[in-house]
């Protein structure tokens, strides 16, 4: 499936003046940076791009298509010129009164792309207007809003903070700003997991802010996995409808499974991660977690609880929920705790793999290489 770039031309390929119309060459001027990133977007990612704009009128005695045209061929020649070619062209020439089908944020223009062959909820529709961000919402697509154009007024910034702020990926003026979210772009990932003892649902941003919405029917369990969210600052949602009655087992044991699995789906091909990733002291407890996403699983265990049940979770379960993390997300990982408190011994432990997982998954967007010699991970 393919991947569509749909950009705007006035206020984010060149600059829009006061009036509104490129009707003439004194007034076309290029974005800043446009050329440069733009062109590496082409050369290293893989986007088709397509070029959807509103002429008002064009064709009209208000904007004569004879001042329209030799300034847009000269700006898509120039572009072509940098090794950056326009798969298609849409220009919507209708008046906004009109609200014609073919007008943006509409659609009219665009149904070819409902289809199997793209992508639409990983393309982007990067613009400097409302408009453009409604077309994101309504192709199922994400926007990239360019937020320094002067006309906008102040009404209609309330109305796309209030309304569309949800489709809004990037908020910048920056073609290297948006270069750099494109090239990294959000690693999320999703898996659903049933069997005759559990049925599970996980959904993961390894790029999020540490929020968490995580029930499995264990308590305790869930304040284990919730900090693993937080100190890794990942968006980590969790929800697992076990065979309790039986035991806690298939509900741990599955859940790390899945856990690990969605890591390894969700990471891909790895490129720019740090990769190896943790000690912490908590109280009267020191923890260690070391970690390697390297593609083999192994775990070696240090820690040894006295008490059975911490809350309704059997400590015996703590090593094999570790060892299943590892087996669904082929990593390595080392854990040694000390300590006196067992609660705060593996919630240390916890804390731990989470700030070594937040270590490993952090990517250097200027260094997108494989951190092997092997040349595979």
């Amino acid at each position: 499936m393919k991947k569509i770039l749909f950009i705007d031309r006035d206020g984010t390929l060149i600059k829009e003046p006061a009036d509104e119309q490129i009707d003439s060459f004194e007034k076309l001027e290029f974005y800043p940076k446009v050329f440069q990133y733009l062109s590496k977007i082409v050369q290293e990612l893989n986007y088709e791009i397509v070029m959807i704009t509103n002429q008002d009128g064009l064709g009209t005695e208000v904007y004569p298509e004879d001042t329209f045209w030799p300034v847009h061929n000269f700006v898509v020649k120039t572009f072509e010129a940098e090794g950056i070619k326009f798969k298609e062209q849409f220009i919507d020439k209708t008046f906004a009164k009109d609200n014609a089908s073919t007008r943006k944020p509409n659609t009219g223009l665009l149904t070819k792309y409902f289809s199997l062959d793209y992508d639409l909820a990983n393309s982007y529709v990067i613009g400097d207007r409302l408009t453009d961000v409604e077309l994101a919402k309504n192709l199922g697509a994400k926007g990239i809003f360019i937020s320094d154009n002067t006309n906008l007024g102040t009404d209609e910034i309330s109305v796309k903070r209030e309304i569309l702020d949800n489709s809004i990926a990037l908020e910048s003026n920056d073609w290297e700003a948006i270069y750099k979210f494109l090239k990294a772009d959000t690693r999320t990932g999703s898996i659903e997991r049933n069997t005759n003892e559990t049925q599970i649902k996980i959904a993961l941003n390894l790029d999020g802010t540490g929020q968490s919405d995580i029930h499995t029917g264990i308590a305790f369990f869930d304040h284990m996995l919730n900090q693993i969210a937080r100190h890794g600052q990942l968006d980590l949602d969790i929800n697992v409808n076990g065979d309790l009655e039986v035991d806690e087992h298939h509900t741990i044991e599955d859940t790390a499974i899945a856990l690990g699995e969605v890591f390894a789906t969700t990471l891909g091909n790895k490129l720019g991660i740090e990769r190896y990733g943790f000690s912490l002291p908590m109280d009267d407890c020191f923890a260690q977690v070391a970690i390697d996403f390297g593609g083999r699983n192994w775990l070696v265990w240090e820690a040894d609880f006295k008490r059975e049940l911490i809350g309704k979770m059997p400590t015996e379960m703590f090593f094999h929920f570790f060892k299943s993390f590892t087996d669904g997300a082929k990593c390595n990982l080392n854990i040694k705790a000390e300590g006196t408190n067992e609660h705060h011994k593996i919630e240390a432990i916890f804390k731990a793999f989470a700030k070594a997982i937040k270590m490993a998954v952090k990517r250097d967007v200027e260094k997108m290489i494989l951190p092997s010699t092997k040349g595979l991970l």
